[in-house]
């Protein structure tokens, strides 16, 4: 039985969101950014937010564990806030503090839904940086 998808959001500082790149990474979890991309692009100093959308087990890969696929609101270094996806191992997340009062965590989700995605700040930002 897998454990139950929280109906949450769990606020993170960069340290933290790196750790949790790092980790989906040695698992070779499909959703996540790599983690030198997150470095150079992260606001060092911000706050990042996971909020769980859908179980994730890999049943054509066996060795792979069960994860939890989050849905991220990323603040980049030119303060804006994009959407990306990581695959986070459950007990993970659960160990992350639960910080945030209910207004905040529909806030934050309303802010998720009209976040650029992750592509499209980078295909933006490729397409500035050649005009």
């Amino acid at each position: 039985m897998s454990p139950a998808l929280p109906r949450t959001v769990r606020a993170v500082d960069t340290a933290q969101l790196l750790d949790l790149a790092q980790e989906a990474a040695r698992y070779g979890f499909s959703q996540r950014l790599p983690v030198d991309w997150l470095q150079e692009h992260l606001a060092a100093e911000a706050t990042h937010y996971l909020f769980p959308t859908l179980v994730q087990r890999l049943t054509h890969r066996p060795e792979v564990p069960l994860q939890w696929r989050c849905q991220q609101l990323l603040t980049v270094g030119t303060g804006e806030q994009i959407w990306g996806l990581l695959d986070v191992l459950p007990g993970t997340f659960d160990e992350l503090p639960e910080t945030l009062d209910t207004a905040a965590k529909k806030d934050i989700v309303s802010r998720i839904e009209r976040a650029v995605t992750v592509r499209e700040w980078v295909e933006r930002m490729a397409a500035d940086a050649g005009s």
